[in-house]
């Protein structure tokens, strides 16, 4: 899987980032999974046209000391189609940036 890996999250890190995503985007489903929704925008034409299969997510894991986003646009909606797949670069783009903003704005360097 690709994926846009933060690690080494110190305690006092993983529970900013927790409260804050249960708070935006939460709650964690299977304990740990944010679904991340892609912006309209960023969808790709086959996205677009599949209507039934909107809105489109990336995965985000929050674990004690990793921080992983995956590169995967998923749908919630079918277990499988074609317009699910890898992010095309500014989806991969969009989906670091949110990441990077979410930890500024949380204070963590990393």
């Amino acid at each position: 899987m690709k994926q846009y890996v933060i690690d080494q999250l110190r305690p006092n890190d993983y529970e900013a980032l927790k409260t804050f995503m249960d708070e935006n985007h939460g709650p964690a489903q299977m304990g740990s999974i944010y679904w991340i929704p892609v912006n309209e925008e960023l969808l790709t034409p086959i996205q677009k046209e599949h209507t039934d299969c909107q809105p489109y997510y990336f995965a985000l894991e929050l674990d004690y000391t990793t921080l992983s986003a995956e590169f995967l646009v998923r749908t919630l909606s079918q277990v499988k189609c074609t317009c699910m797949g890898y992010a095309d670069k500014r989806q991969r783009e969009w989906m670091m940036d949110f990441v990077d903003a979410t930890l500024e704005r949380l204070g963590i360097s990393i």
